[in-house]
């Protein structure tokens, strides 16, 4: 409940009329301050007017005001310009370090505000606003949105700087391992980033003119090309299999040339995964796409279109896993292109993120603006999330709506964080 009457403080959701101290002085609120979410008071730099005189300084909030004393305040001095002390429930007076006793406001959460916080924490329902969502106007609605945008692109360059840090300042080493990560889609996507890791871009380079030596690195850095990583009913035939002895025969060679050591094969999953996002096929992609040289970080940053980046991104598998989805098993032959859905969630996860962040590496404005102009030229996510919010009247147009959507059901919705999001602002304060 502190947290909530924080939030009514800042943003003056009380009645602002007939305020007064606990001594009977009247209080009236210019501006509530900046709201502190480190160490020491709650707002920073407020203006109010006790009794006629003006005070500019520092606001703490507490639930009891006997709290003041729990928190250790009255020995810190960074509360010596406290100007005034606002309690739900005051039950004792408050004194600084340096001996003052600022004045103290008894302020309640308003009951009505108090019950639609509780709906909103209560509820089971997603989104738990969902019934004002027709009611928001176009400019919260779009402003909102826009800022969510921006947060998740911010959040996915803070995830890629980590990488950039982990590749020794390698732009195109973490490139590769956040398209990687992206390969796997959801469910492969920490062990595609940790098979990232395991591929040394400087070894393979030297080998990139042969598709597959490539291949040979890729699948046996994956751990796949182990005998106990072929399940146990196809190990017979992947023994006999020439292709597989091929590969397995090839990473010999080029794991003891380059000191190489593959991955833990357990880490893959396939329980209730379509064989076509098996991780075989989409190394085996990846390998064609790298072998091609035709999204290179290089030709990805002079992209100016969607219809660009799908060019560049389009790749299929080798000739061997058009008939095969794991070793040793042959099935019926397809092309196993990568479809242009998941081209669409390669360009909204991997390219309009890398092209932020390398932006914002490099100074470089134009890169973030395009980021920005490709998240309205690209198609929208179509997921559970979307579709949802979709239901509550929401339009969703391009993947910039879809993205912030994501971001609000993540970092807002599935933390209850109501009093962080502007469409819980509206909600609270709805009459």
């Amino acid at each position: 409940m502190e947290q909530l009457l924080h939030y009514v403080w800042k943003h003056k959701m009380f009645p602002l009329g007939h305020l007064s101290t606990t001594d009977g002085l009247e209080v009236e609120v210019i501006d509530p301050g900046l709201h502190n979410t480190n160490a020491g008071p709650d707002f920073f730099n407020a203006k109010i007017r006790i009794d006629g005189t003006l005070w500019v300084g520092n606001i703490e909030i507490h639930t009891r005001s006997s709290d003041w004393y729990q928190h250790g305040h009255q020995r810190d001095a960074r509360y010596n310009n406290v100007i005034l002390h606002i309690a739900e429930t005051v039950d004792t007076d408050v004194v600084t370090e340096s001996g003052e006793r600022p004045p103290q406001l008894q302020l309640s959460v308003p009951q009505d505000i108090s019950m639609r916080y509780t709906e909103l924490a209560a509820t089971d329902k997603y989104p738990p606003c969902y019934h004002i969502i027709p009611s928001l106007s176009r400019l919260t609605v779009h402003s909102w949105m826009s800022a969510l945008q921006t947060e998740r692109l911010e959040q996915k360059t803070e995830a890629i700087g980590q990488r950039l840090k982990r590749c020794n300042g390698s732009w195109e080493a973490a490139y590769f391992v956040t398209l990687a990560r992206n390969y796997g889609f959801g469910v492969n996507g920490d062990a595609f980033e940790t098979w990232a890791y395991h591929i040394p871009l400087n070894d393979v380079a030297h080998h990139r003119d042969d598709l597959f030596q490539v291949e040979a690195m890729f699948m046996g850095q994956a751990g796949l090309l182990a005998p106990e990583a072929v399940p146990e009913r196809y190990r017979d035939s992947a023994d006999h299999d020439d292709y597989c002895c091929r590969l397995r025969s090839e990473y010999r060679y080029l794991a003891h040339k380059f000191g190489l050591t593959p991955m833990d094969h357990h880490l893959w999953k396939f329980l209730r995964l379509r064989p076509q996002n098996f991780p075989h096929i989409r190394i085996s992609q990846l390998a064609q796409l790298y072998f091609s040289r035709q999204a290179g970080l290089s030709r990805i940053l002079e992209c100016t279109t969607v219809a660009q980046l799908a060019e560049a991104l389009h790749t299929s598998v080798t000739p061997y896993w058009k008939t095969h989805y794991t070793f040793g098993s042959e099935a019926e032959s397809n092309d196993k292109q990568m479809s242009p859905f998941s081209i669409n969630l390669l360009i909204i996860n991997t390219v309009i993120p890398l092209l932020f962040a390398y932006g914002r590496y490099k100074g470089n404005e134009a890169l973030c603006d395009r980021a920005f102009s490709l998240l309205e030229q690209a198609r929208a996510e179509n997921n559970h999330i979307v579709r949802l919010w979709r239901e509550c009247g929401l339009e969703v147009e391009n993947a910039g709506d879809s993205q912030a959507l994501i971001q609000l059901k993540s970092a807002y919705c599935d933390r209850r964080d109501c009093l962080r999001c502007r469409f819980g602002y509206e909600y609270l304060k709805a009459r």
